[in-house]
């Protein structure tokens, strides 16, 4: 058998870019500052993401935004983020491939609609376990109150289908600390196990900085991306991608490439080993 010598090709298939958007493309001035980002003069920022008042909140360098428009040409980008569905449209980036939302329990379709297969799969995953998580929110809501410690809890819910009915779910809860003591929620994630009897056996848990989230096993970016590859992408495509935390890495070990920005959760990581 000869195999041939590589040619090159004018005619270029798109890779996938499988991407986590926050700290990965953009971030907020406070974390451009502290990791001393390049390209970040105020004349070279780029707007990428707004608040709740549409004020700018988070900004890619000239640099990132250099990064993202050949992204943005070149392969057909896959949105893989913890931003849920109202959060999503608070970036202000063109998107027009899958999205995966919510830590991995919404996909989007291109069109923006939501991909029901899925929603099937996650309505089957979530609504067993909601007790849990109405029993799990009062129990934080309750020791946070008793701590006076400044934590801000929010339950991330969405609208389910199982084929004859659709439910409102909550999907996973998130704390923030109003101060940004990160230290308080890594503590909490440490007693999370210990407060609450049977907690590893339905839920783990992921903080990154100021980003404390409990999760169902069954949510995870891993599994979406999983269920995309093997269901709806040309597997003859390659694949790559990027993200910036301990979260994300699950999901692109499943890809061709990966990598990391040189800043960040995994970095600092792979820094200290």
């Amino acid at each position: 058998m000869n195999t041939p010598f590589f040619a090159s090709n004018p005619n270029i298939t798109r890779p996938y870019a499988l991407m986590d958007l926050d700290d990965t493309l953009f971030q907020t001035q406070r974390k451009i500052d502290a990791w001393n980002l390049p390209t970040t003069e105020p004349e070279s920022l780029v707007c990428a993401t707004v608040n709740k008042k549409g004020e700018p909140l988070s900004f890619m360098s000239q640099r990132q935004a250099t990064f993202f428009n050949w992204l943005h040409a070149s392969t057909d980008l896959i949105v893989v983020t913890a931003r849920d569905r109202s959060e999503i449209k608070r970036v202000k980036l063109p998107f027009n491939s899958w999205q995966v939302l919510t830590h991995g329990a919404i996909i989007l379709m291109s069109d923006g609609q939501l991909l029901s297969e899925w929603q099937q799969h996650m309505y089957d995953t979530l609504a067993p376990i909601q007790d849990k998580l109405s029993q799990l929110s009062e129990l934080i809501k309750r020791h946070s109150a008793n701590m006076h410690n400044d934590l801000v809890f929010a339950p991330h819910m969405d609208i389910f289908y199982d084929g004859s009915n659709e439910s409102e779910l909550t999907i996973y809860l998130a704390i923030k600390h109003a101060q940004k003591d990160h230290q308080i929620l890594a503590d909490l994630a440490k007693q999370l196990p210990v407060l609450i009897p049977d907690f590893d056996k339905h839920f783990y848990v992921h903080v990154n900085a100021n980003n404390l989230a409990i999760l169902p096993h069954g949510v995870h970016k891993r599994n979406a991306v999983q269920f995309l590859l093997d269901n709806y992408l040309d597997s003859q495509r390659p694949s790559f991608g990027f993200g910036d935390s301990l979260a994300d890495l699950p999901f692109l070990q499943l890809l061709d490439w990966y990598g990391m920005p040189n800043h960040g959760q995994l970095h600092e990581q792979r820094h200290a080993h």
